[in-house]
């Protein structure tokens, strides 16, 4: 069973979505762990307003002790199998089953039925016993084959969730409810309303199953309303599918997921790969994306993966390869632009004080993972509309950063690739907010401050000028 072809077959938008997915069901599986097993409201009780400085949210803890950002057994799990479907080329079960045991082996969290399964040494021996094999496990490690299979048509992309979900989950609820979740992604990713033929897409469910699936996603179905757990496929797909329906933000859909309590990382897993489709990787709050990180066990050695690794991960599962790195330029920065905020290119960045908080709108490739404080935005330096889809949710999240890092007393470097064209972007929007500046007054404003800064991206500057709100004088 082949993967999808090249990467050329995909636009700058899909891609973007390709990276949200990814990265979102990382993030809504970090931020979920330390309230796993909790009553419904915690994550409320514990932030009942957002927390814009500092690191955010991400706490870690939890009943596996997890490290602030670290993502669980179910981005884990996920990982595994899309390395096992890039090693093989395509999906092969006995790649895929080398992978989750070698994962298995010295994973501190694995549900009973996959580690009931994984001790077998071929996924052959597991017994096809259906009772009790319709937990969620099978769901939150499916979201890598909305990408290797995006350009499938639905028979083979089905055949292929399906078999991976018998591998560990005899049940076939619990395959059916992975291949839901995958088909409403890959609309998604497509720039469509996940939800638009989901009735379509529950009536394609074979009889036996149906209903079941059918009175949580079709019916009005809320939390309030009776359910299996969301333990369960029936129960972790339903509130999944809620929280990113009834919101209009991947920040709201993660909180709102987490908020219904027990297997909340999973269920935050499962609707943060929908919402990050949607919403584009530009949705995901930047203060989340920077710290999310983990590791699995191959069957060669550890992996490590944080944000730029994720990244990657979404690329190649595309079919593509990770873009290649422009050199650096010579340091230019950090110099003052405000009281306690600076502007700099990337090496002028490198040099900082490590207590100094850095926003930077462009890859690092790790380069600051010693400030403690900082923020990573995604943002492209180009004018075509399609390279930067969420570009207002880009450009908000980095303003909101830089007031909530000021407002802690920090130092604050601002900085992209050359220093120019992003620094710029951010730097106008936040004197166009701070000061009631227009684009042109904060065009001079920052002229006069800044002598990396150019203005060169018309999309930029039409933004700032049509689209950024920038209040009255007083």
């Amino acid at each position: 069973m082949q993967m999808a072809t090249t990467r050329e077959r995909f636009t700058d938008e899909q891609n973007q979505r390709a990276l949200g997915l990814v990265l979102g069901a990382a993030v809504g599986d970090a931020l979920g762990a330390p309230f796993e097993f909790g009553a419904p409201g915690d994550y409320r009780r514990r932030f009942p307003t957002p927390v814009l400085g500092g690191r955010g949210e991400m706490i870690g803890g939890g009943s596996f002790g997890w490290a602030p950002g670290e993502f669980t057994d179910d981005t884990q799990m996920a990982i595994a199998l899309g390395e096992a479907l890039l090693q093989h080329g395509g999906y092969d079960p006995d790649t895929v089953w080398a992978w989750f045991r070698a994962w298995c082996d010295t994973a501190n969290d694995v549900g009973n039925q996959t580690r009931w399964a994984l001790r077998h040494a071929d996924w052959r021996d597991v017994p096809r016993d259906t009772e009790s094999s319709a937990g969620n496990g099978a769901l939150m490690r499916a979201f890598p084959l909305a990408l290797a299979f995006l350009d499938a048509d639905d028979d083979l992309a089905r055949d292929v969730v399906l078999h991976q979900a018998g591998l560990t989950h005899p049940d076939p609820a619990a395959g059916w409810g992975a291949w839901l979740a995958v088909a409403m992604m890959r609309q998604a990713l497509r720039g469509q309303d996940p939800f638009d033929n989901l009735e379509a897409l529950v009536d394609s469910v074979p009889e036996a199953q149906r209903k079941d699936f059918a009175s949580v996603l079709l019916s009005g179905w809320t939390p309030n309303d009776p359910a299996p757990s969301n333990g369960s496929v029936w129960g972790c797909l339903a509130q999944a599918v809620w929280a990113v329906r009834s919101t209009a933000s991947f920040e709201s859909a993660i909180v709102a997921a987490i908020q219904l309590g027990n297997d909340t990382d999973t269920v935050a897993c499962v609707a943060g790969a929908l919402a990050g489709a949607r919403y584009s990787v530009q949705g995901i709050p930047s203060r989340w994306a920077t710290y999310v990180h983990g590791a699995l066990d191959a069957p060669d050695g550890r992996l490590v993966y944080r944000m730029d690794h994720l990244q990657q991960f979404a690329r190649r599962l595309l079919g593509g390869t990770d873009r290649s790195e422009t050199p650096p330029e010579s340091p230019a920065g950090p110099q003052e632009v405000a009281p306690w905020l600076h502007a700099a290119d990337l090496l002028g960045a490198n040099d900082a004080p490590t207590d100094w908080a850095i926003v930077s709108l462009c890859r690092t490739r790790d380069r600051f993972a010693n400030h403690d404080i900082r923020r990573q935005v995604y943002l492209i330096d180009e004018s075509e509309p399609e390279r930067n889809i969420g570009l207002a949710s880009a450009v908000r999240d980095a303003v909101d950063a830089v007031d909530a890092l000021l407002a802690e007393g920090r130092n604050v470097i601002v900085h992209c690739h050359g220093g120019r064209s992003r620094t710029g972007l951010v730097l106008k929007a936040w004197a166009m907010r701070t000061y009631g500046y227009s684009e042109r007054e904060a065009h001079s404003w920052l002229a006069g401050q800044w002598y990396r800064y150019a203005d060169y991206n018309d999309a930029f500057v039409e933004f700032l000028d049509s689209d950024w709100p920038s209040p009255a004088r007083p």
